[in-house]
């Protein structure tokens, strides 16, 4: 769903501003999250849970969603892939620093391989070539916040449940881009149906879905094996194209998809257990 996130957005995004398509996106994803958590009767998540909702929320619903909605418009697609996709190594380093989970040598070895075909499948289906100083920021401020999100996400997986931190950390993200509220509104007045359309199947699907599958999964594995996993989505995107948009990958943009798949692979294997002096 991640995947095909960025087929919506590139439609969307022609009628949409970077903040008011995240902050329609997270309202449609809370509103979907809000009535499966009343329906299950999930309830407040515990006190210890919130400082990682709340940070979560800020700097990953919300702010990377409008760094990556900007910062795609000022850079070339090769640029945005080879500076969002640093986003699973800040996430390794960072889970291994502040969680202490340590990096083992598959999992180097396997982003390593992946981040180099994310790269080659984001040249080679680059066609613009155009980049600015301010798209590069942007774009390397979003991976940050990306990665900074999935760490502090990590904690409050302990003590809340998956539906519960996804359904929060999305209202908090929600809140986060109320300052965009006016702009939406102006924006959904004019839009055409099928950009619309997009950002609500941005909300329900890449948002609502998407986010709580990896928050489940997150809770059972490391932060930075569960990373390297979405090294997956530039193989799929390239799939994605071919058949839906019918953009036949030609053999470099192939050969890339297939570094990613080998990386993610090598990345999930279980590094040496070594033994205790």
């Amino acid at each position: 769903m991640w995947a095909s996130a960025f087929v919506s957005i590139r439609s969307a995004g022609e009628a949409y501003s970077p903040g008011a398509l995240a902050l329609g996106r997270l309202l449609t994803g809370a509103l979907v999250l809000g009535v499966i958590t009343l329906v299950r009767r999930q309830g407040w998540p515990a006190r210890a849970a919130w400082p990682g909702i709340v940070c979560s929320g800020v700097l990953w619903f919300g702010g990377y969603m409008v760094l990556l909605n900007w910062g795609e418009r000022e850079v070339d697609a090769g640029t945005a892939a080879l500076l969002v996709n640093i986003g699973p190594i800040l996430i390794a380093l960072l889970g291994a620093r502040l969680l202490g989970e340590g990096l083992p040598r598959p999992l180097l070895a396997g982003m390593a391989v992946s981040f180099a075909g994310a790269v080659v499948v984001g040249l080679s289906m680059s066609g613009g070539g155009r980049s600015s100083l301010l798209g590069v920021v942007l774009c390397l401020l979003s991976a940050a916040a990306y990665a900074g999100g999935v760490v502090v996400q990590k904690p409050a997986l302990r003590h809340a449940g998956a539906l519960q931190v996804t359904t929060f950390g999305c209202l908090i993200g929600a809140a986060a881009c109320l300052p965009f509220s006016g702009v939406l509104v102006s924006e959904v007045a004019r839009a055409p149906l099928p950009a619309t359309l997009n950002m609500l199947y941005l909300g329900v699907g890449p948002t609502a879905v998407a986010f709580t599958t990896w928050a489940f999964a997150l809770a059972r594995t490391t932060a930075g094996r569960m990373g390297a996993t979405t090294y997956l989505v530039p193989a799929l995107v390239v799939l994605m194209s071919w058949l839906l948009l019918d953009e036949v990958p030609g053999l470099l943009t192939l050969a890339g998809g297939a570094l990613c798949l080998a990386g993610v692979a090598v990345s999930r294997r279980p590094g040496r257990a070594r033994t205790p002096a």
